[in-house]
């Protein structure tokens, strides 16, 4: 097995886990629970870019296997934070994608871990890399949501008057 592949295979599983938060009405969930300022227009583009970057990274992964490893560190930071970690703050309520996190998120992870190790496509270093950048891939939706609620990027805010108008 080739890190591509396994690349290939953590698309596939997010894939599913967008369909099960989809399914189970992730958005209220995110709304009440964690407290996220979330619509569902957020969670289309957002899952719409994660498609996109899934596919990209699965595409560079034979010569920069930085890439689907920042990929798996997103997935397993999603998991453990948005996932397993509120379920058990919650004693047990249920978090849409949590079945797939667990099921298929942590097993890519750890196959594309042992895969790059093994076919020497990556060292420990990188494996580390990347679940710092996939940190960052985490938290940048969220830094826009909570953003986008300042008044410097509200644009519906008060304009000022055009130059004839004044």
């Amino acid at each position: 097995m080739t890190l591509t592949s396994a690349a290939w295979l953590a698309m596939a599983a997010y894939a599913l886990h967008i369909m099960e938060e989809f399914s189970f009405d992730w958005r209220d969930w995110a709304r009440e629970v964690i407290k996220l300022p979330v619509e569902w227009p957020d969670f289309y583009v957002t899952n719409a870019v994660v498609v996109s970057v899934g596919i990209a990274q699965a595409m560079l992964a034979a010569t920069m296997p930085w890439v689907p490893l920042s990929f798996t560190g997103l997935m397993l930071i999603n998991a453990l934070f948005f996932h397993i970690m509120p379920m058990i703050r919650t004693k047990g309520r249920y978090s849409p994608g949590a079945a797939t996190a667990v099921l298929l998120f942590l097993p890519s992870v750890a196959f594309s871990w042992s895969t790059a190790l093994s076919t020497g496509a990556a060292d420990v270093g990188t494996i580390i890399l990347g679940v710092v950048i996939g940190a960052v891939l985490m938290a940048y939706p969220i830094a826009i949501l909570h953003l986008r609620q300042r008044p410097y990027f509200n644009q519906l805010r008060a304009k000022a008057p055009a130059p004839s108008q004044l």
